[in-house]
């Protein structure tokens, strides 16, 4: 979790820049609208009030992002914006890979499946 915490800044960047690249599945624009809604809205459902347990639900819809982005969107799309090596987008990969484990993968499958496809 400390990977993630340490890249957010270059994460913001990076999910901020594909969101306006106009090769980005549109599975994947929304996906990013709604985790980003639902980071900004002050209702979650831990309370950010409560020391260490309200940011959690947080760092795992980040992951859950990360993790969608990285195994849907084409690597070098990613590696176009992320600023940092390709080695360090592995180890934030590695990370949210990790948290987002928490999650079913049906679920994360449905959340950046073409509308199609679902």
């Amino acid at each position: 979790m400390r990977t993630l915490f340490r890249a957010l800044p270059d994460i913001a960047r990076t999910v901020a820049r594909l969101a306006t690249d106009p090769v980005l599945p549109t599975a994947a624009k929304v996906a990013i609208a709604a985790a980003v809604l639902y980071l900004v809205s002050p209702v979650d459902l831990i309370p950010d009030f409560i020391p260490i347990l309200g940011a959690l639900d947080d760092v795992l819809v980040a992951a859950i992002l990360v993790d969608g982005i990285l195994n849907v969107v084409d690597r070098g799309l990613v590696l176009k914006y992320w600023p940092g090596s390709p080695e360090s987008l592995e180890r934030v990969a590695g990370a949210a890979r990790l948290v987002a484990a928490w999650v079913p993968r049906r679920l994360k499958t449905r959340i950046f499946a073409p509308r199609g496809a679902r």
